[in-house]
């Protein structure tokens, strides 16, 4: 592409998207502005400048003065090699001891050998970016303690390199939290390497969440393999150690069947009821759409609706008219289950129990995909749930028995279906 014209993001799948609308916001501390009004002579060097985009992506940029310009390839058709590094336990870890730095001096490089390494990588034409998740951060447009103890703790850090570099905070569970590829995207569109391009096989990330035993999670071994690069351990690249076992919390490649078992799912009444149960992302709404929505069936939703008792009434509305009614809900507890059978004995038609068995961590995953998988997969436009509609979920859940009333019962295993497009975003790692 010329440099100069119209730059072009990339979507999750890998795929060209239209350039992404972003809300950017500086972030000048009052530190800054006290620098700003000092005598030329006593002015301090800007280092490192921050902004924020879409209220919860904090960028850090570094520029020393001996190179005070980002890293710019040899020739203008070389593709350019990224370095990406985590933060926490990768690069620093806190000089106290403690899991997280109390102070923005409780730091100290992971291995001595860090910084040094660092250089060599900028010395040799690495772009070198760091990639991390800080949920503590919560609103970074706004300062508080933890944010300036934090961009105190990231000016030390960086000055101490005293290289080009851009560190790129995730602060909230969005599509730049890592294993989502939207830090990534932000910096290719950062350093305009939608016009040089990336040479994917040379570049990696190096991080501790690799799915080790004890690593506290696999995000960032996922998240190197949806950009497409390499990926290390510290221990492994700056030590040279063997790499040791690493397994998946959740691999959504076990969910996807050569041949998926059609269910073939029947209306056996002039009038019924079907009640799903299941947790929120177990796939009961693309189930109704396929599968009950051709049969006539009326879909009744709480999502929409808000309440039970309003679900209720419409359902009672609908089954006055000589509708058939699904209820799209979560339905966990026999007492909720209960008022549906009332309704279903009220109006002298059966009511069905079809049961989804989704485990909870392809729930998340689901729901993830479909918060910030794009239109293709997300028709309704739904935004991302908080943990606690699963754990509540969990929480409530009494298995259905058909002695609760039901005609009868279905139990519905989750299994991947759709078009290649559809399942490039759904195979990735979201969660």
């Amino acid at each position: 592409m010329p440099v100069g014209g119209p730059k072009r993001r990339r979507s999750a799948d890998g795929s060209a998207a239209p350039p992404a609308k972003r809300k950017v916001q500086s972030t000048t501390t009052q530190a800054t502005v006290v620098n700003f009004f000092k005598p030329a002579s006593k002015k301090e060097p800007e280092h490192t400048t921050w902004k924020v985009v879409d209220d919860t992506l904090l960028v850090g940029t570094y520029f020393n003065r001996a190179s005070p310009n980002k890293t710019k390839p040899a020739a203008p058709d070389e593709k350019r090699r990224v370095a990406g590094f985590d933060l926490d336990s990768t690069l620093i870890k806190t000089e106290s001891g403690n899991v997280f730095a109390k102070t923005a001096t409780d730091w100290k490089w992971w291995n001595s050998c860090v910084p040094d390494t660092l250089r060599k990588l900028h010395r040799d034409g690495y772009v070198i970016v760091i990639f991390t998740n800080q949920g503590a951060l919560k609103q970074p447009k706004k300062e508080s303690t933890n944010l300036t103890k934090f961009k105190d703790k990231i000016a030390a850090v960086l000055g101490s390199l005293d290289i080009p570099l851009t560190v790129y905070a995730a602060t909230a569970n969005d599509r730049y939290r890592k294993p989502r590829v939207g830090m990534w995207e932000e910096m290719v569109d950062d350093y305009d390497l939608d016009a040089h391009g990336v040479d994917l096989d040379a570049s990696y990330l190096i991080g501790d969440a690799a799915g080790r035993d004890g690593d506290h999670s696999d995000s960032d071994r996922h998240w190197a393999a949806n950009v497409g690069i390499g990926f290390r351990t510290p221990e492994e690249f700056f030590l040279g150690e063997v790499p040791k076992s690493m397994t998946h919390r959740f691999d959504p490649l076990e969910y996807i069947k050569s041949e998926p078992q059609a269910l073939a799912f029947t209306k056996f009444s002039k009038q019924e009821i079907v009640l799903f149960v299941g947790s929120p992302g177990a796939g009961k709404s693309t189930f109704y759409r396929r599968n009950l929505e051709p049969l006539g069936f009326e879909r009744v939703n709480q999502d929409t609706l808000k309440t039970k008792d309003k679900c209720l009434k419409v359902a009672d509305s609908l089954l006055e008219d000589g509708k058939s009614v699904t209820v799209d809900n979560t339905n966990a507890d026999a007492t909720t289950r209960a008022a549906w059978v009332s309704l279903a004995k009220k109006h002298k038609v059966p009511i069905r129990c079809v049961h989804f068995i989704a485990p909870t961590d392809l729930c998340q995953h689901n729901d993830a995909v479909r918060a910030f998988g794009g239109e293709l997969v997300n028709p309704e436009k739904r935004t991302i749930l908080p943990k606690i509609a699963f754990t509540s979920f969990t929480s409530k859940f009494i298995e259905p028995h058909i002695d609760e009333g039901f005609h009868d019962m279905t139990k519905v295993e989750f299994q991947w279906e759709g078009g290649d497009p559809e399942l490039q975003i759904w195979r990735k790692y979201w969660t």
